[in-house]
């Protein structure tokens, strides 16, 4: 289950605790950055033209967020807040600061400090740079609460801004265009938990409204329009029923997998005494209903659909827990969701064995061998997404040919694709360190360079695909290149 990160500014401006530019103004920004930043003094310039454009209408917070491992931009912040300390002043020394960019180096501080008449900040005055220094611990936790994970990161009126921190683009934000009021929105939906499942009990009971209205044989029609691919020859052309009950069904199970294959290899059901109960669930699911259908119904051809009541509609169920949110405790949503989606993917390949028509066995030979070549990816340790998906897409094609359900493509994709436990940040910010470093020398000689290497590139991309969050990799390798990137 993964975490949404917050949208909300944590604390809120306060202009009491707050270094703030156009008191009592009705649009606020706030930005969470950091001196000695490229990013941070262009944003400095945007920042400054929207100011001269909104005047008083605005209002301008800087809070600290200085770049992760970065002891120059650590050391200007708690220079800054020392300033404000000492003559409750702090717009000149931060545009001082700020002016300085990438340039900045803790050997200059002293320089400045004298520039703005700064007394040692030692004896009576170390108070106060303690006091700065909290400051400064607290404005990067507040970053972390409020989800700024890159400076600069740029809240408006509150929430945090997701756009291009461009000029004309912050002003329709400030302004709240229709244009960013309906991203805003469509955003917000997304993020609420019970979206998916109330999109899905909204669609269904279109449906039947529409299925059940004059246009509903027009609405049966539209269903059965032939959709495909044509080139020379060879055509391949589906129902656009089939394309969503085989085509999209079969992301969907994928997804599933490999999210449940992710709970039984690294997650909360890796150990076999976890995984037993949600799997003796779906297996309780399923027979129990099979064999009752096969008590109640008479001997005939209607035994043949005891299949039936085994499956578990998993998007339903699936949207039916995601409703409930945070009422549902992550430990049983986990089993839930689990049982069902171990329900219906045996489910598929029930129907895949059970009831598909007529077997083209030229066919199901080629989808043997496409899934071999699936399983061969995974025996030698690719884990690239592209393989998979070009190979998955080559199975369902086979596998529809060959008479089977298609969407069983989608149940082996997602058992033959490879886990890997979760990447040891420190080790892979230590390889970044090393090659950045190397560069770093290579580019001091300066001598037929324009930037950095073909294989450092590929070394930061390489390290990139393996890391889960990459705000830290992203301040170190870009940040302290100081000019190299």
């Amino acid at each position: 289950m993964t975490t949404e990160l917050p949208t909300r500014l944590h604390p809120l401006v306060s202009e009491r605790d707050d270094h703030v530019i156009g008191e009592g103004a009705q649009l606020t920004l706030v930005e969470y950055g950091s001196f000695s930043c490229p990013y941070c003094l262009a944003a400095h310039g945007i920042v400054a033209n929207l100011r001269d454009r909104f005047g008083s209408r605005l209002r301008y917070v800087f809070r600290h967020r200085p770049i992760t491992g970065n002891e120059h931009a650590l050391a200007a912040a708690e220079l800054a807040e020392y300033a404000h300390e000492i003559s409750d002043d702090y717009w000149p020394i931060h545009d001082a600061l700020m002016k300085r960019g990438p340039a900045l180096r803790t050997a200059e501080l002293p320089a400045i400090a004298a520039e703005f008449e700064l007394p040692p900040p030692e004896g009576k005055h170390a108070g106060a740079m303690q006091r700065a220094r909290e400051k400064v611990q607290r404005q990067r936790e507040s970053a972390s609460r409020s989800g700024a994970l890159v400076s600069p990161t740029f809240f408006i009126n509150d929430r945090r801004f997701e756009g291009a921190w461009d000029e004309s683009t912050l002003a329709e934000a400030l302004l709240r265009s229709p244009g960013h009021r309906v991203q805003a929105a469509a955003l917000d939906f997304a993020r609420w938990a019970p979206s998916t499942g109330l999109l899905l009990l909204l669609m269904t009971l279109l449906a039947v409204a529409i299925a059940n209205s004059p246009w509903g044989a027009a609405f049966e029609s539209l269903w059965h329009t032939p959709i495909g691919i044509l080139a020379g020859q060879l055509s391949f052309s589906l129902p656009l029923r089939e394309w969503i009950n085989d085509g999209l069904l079969t992301v969907f199970f994928l997804v599933v997998g490999l999210e449940i294959k992710r709970e039984f290899t690294t997650g909360r059901l890796a150990s076999w005494r976890a995984a037993t109960l949600p799997i003796a669930a779906a297996a309780g699911g399923m027979l129990l209903p099979a064999a009752l259908y096969l008590l109640i119904v008479p001997a005939g051809h209607l035994t043949a659909g005891w299949a039936i009541p085994t499956t578990t509609d998993t998007a339903f169920a699936i949207a039916l827990i995601a409703v409930l949110g945070d009422r549902v405790p992550i430990a049983l949503r986990i089993f839930l969701t689990a049982a069902v989606v171990v329900d219906d993917l045996v489910a598929i390949v029930v129907v895949a064995l059970f009831y598909s028509g007529s077997i083209d066995l030229t066919y199901l030979g080629a989808s043997l061998v496409a899934t071999g070549a699936l399983m061969a990816l995974n025996r030698t340790g690719i884990y690239r997404a592209l393989p998979y998906a070009l190979l998955g897409t080559l199975l369902w094609v086979l596998l529809h040919t060959a008479g089977l359900h298609a969407t069983l493509a989608g149940v082996i994709v997602a058992i033959v694709t490879p886990t890997r436990p979760p990447a040891n940040l420190a080790a892979l910010m230590a390889q970044a360190e090393t090659v950045l470093s190397a560069e770093m020398r290579a580019a001091q000689k300066k001598i037929l360079r324009h930037g950095p290497s073909e294989p450092t590139l590929r070394a930061f991309d390489a390290i990139h695909d393996r890391g889960p969050r990459w705000d830290r990799l992203h301040d170190v390798a870009v940040h302290r290149g100081q000019g190299v990137f």
